[in-house]
């Protein structure tokens, strides 16, 4: 099942071309709305939840009522650069390397457990936009990867 808060995500397309059950609610917005797809997840009998571009933060109660089954993929390789704008901050930094990470949610933003990582090399001429493509490249091949570990440990 997929669930956006944005009604034009790909989630959304491919959801709907494979044929899979798919909502638009943007429950970020409303306790009611969230309370709407608690239940939904849970009379679904959905085990793990991936997030993915959602760019807000779960109320601890819906984190606790998934608790150790909610995934978040960060543009960094955490714990450096939580929060927004990593490929800005990174560059800023000098850094060398930059990359993703795949964690367990917990109620501290991008705190939670590290499942996998991967990294790129920073070249002098990137910028954040050619950053962005490097690190979506490998984002896009990390994260099945860690989907699948964390189902073989339910």
């Amino acid at each position: 099942m997929v669930i956006s808060n944005k009604k034009n995500a790909k989630g959304l397309f491919l959801a709907k071309k494979n044929v899979i059950k798919n909502y638009t609610i943007d429950f970020t917005q409303s306790k009611k709305l969230t309370d709407i797809v608690l239940n939904l997840l849970k009379k679904k009998q959905i085990r793990l939840v991936c997030l993915a571009g959602f760019m807000k933060i779960l109320p601890v109660y819906f984190i606790k009522s998934f608790k150790g089954k909610i995934l978040n993929i960060h543009p960094s390789l955490l714990p450096k650069y939580k929060g927004l704008n990593t490929h800005e901050r990174v560059i800023a930094s000098g850094e060398k390397f930059t990359g993703c990470t795949v964690h367990y949610v917990n109620k501290f933003l991008d705190c939670g457990k590290i499942i996998i990582q991967k990294k790129v090399r920073i070249n002098k001429n990137d910028n954040p936009k050619s950053i962005e493509k490097k690190v979506l490249k490998i984002e896009h091949k990390i994260y099945p990867l860690a989907i699948i570990k964390v189902l073989s440990n339910l």
